[in-house]
């Protein structure tokens, strides 16, 4: 039986895109140290997404943009992600654990686990690929807009981020739905009115 696990990395931060994740393991090549990718340094998560890549039987990344983001809100901008993920792994599995509560609608059965990534191999490693593909799309955002500090904070609302945003106001990458990006877009109208 071929089981996938699918989990986003994303939902918080005020910029960039949310990014899932699928990941089928090769029961033959166990790596050893998977975990919920919030748990592992940065080097230990290059690694493992390195021997994911590697080892897996299947592996996909999927995002949804800033416009989704914007348009369907963070939750449903989730789940697209993590569809996306699972139309574009390359085979179908016979089934489908997705961290969390809520599941995608998918043409295959699926499970919601909470806490799933720190439970499930499979989960663990489609967590540690979307938490690694989004932060290297954070650095090169930094690239860009190096002020913002997105190679730091990769665009959670830390102090250091709201500052920015209050100061220079949001770029093209920062969700105009969400209230600290709104709320300095509503102080740079008053600021010019």
């Amino acid at each position: 039986m071929l089981s996938a696990g699918v989990d986003e990395a994303g939902r918080g931060p005020l910029a960039g895109p949310v990014v899932a994740a699928c990941v089928i393991l090769d029961p033959a090549r166990p790596i050893d140290g998977l975990a919920d990718s919030k748990k592992l340094t940065a080097a230990r998560r290059e690694y493992l997404a390195a021997r994911i890549r590697e080892c897996a039987l299947a592996w996909s990344v999927a995002e949804a943009d800033v416009e989704e983001i914007d348009r369907l809100n963070i939750f449903h901008a989730t789940l697209l992600a993590m569809r996306r993920a699972v139309e574009s792994l390359g085979c179908v599995p016979d089934e489908v654990l997705v961290d969390g509560n809520r599941c995608p609608q998918l043409s295959v059965p699926s499970r919601a686990i909470v806490r799933g990534d720190a439970l499930i191999p499979a989960i663990s490693a489609a967590s540690i690929l979307a938490k690694t593909v989004r932060d290297a799309g954070m650095i090169r955002m930094h690239e860009q807009h190096p002020e913002y500090g997105f190679d730091r904070h990769k665009g959670y609302p830390t102090a250091i981020h709201v500052a920015a945003l209050q100061r220079l106001g949001p770029t093209p990458h920062h969700r105009r739905s969400f209230a600290p990006v709104r709320d300095a877009i509503e102080r740079a109208a008053r600021q010019n009115f």
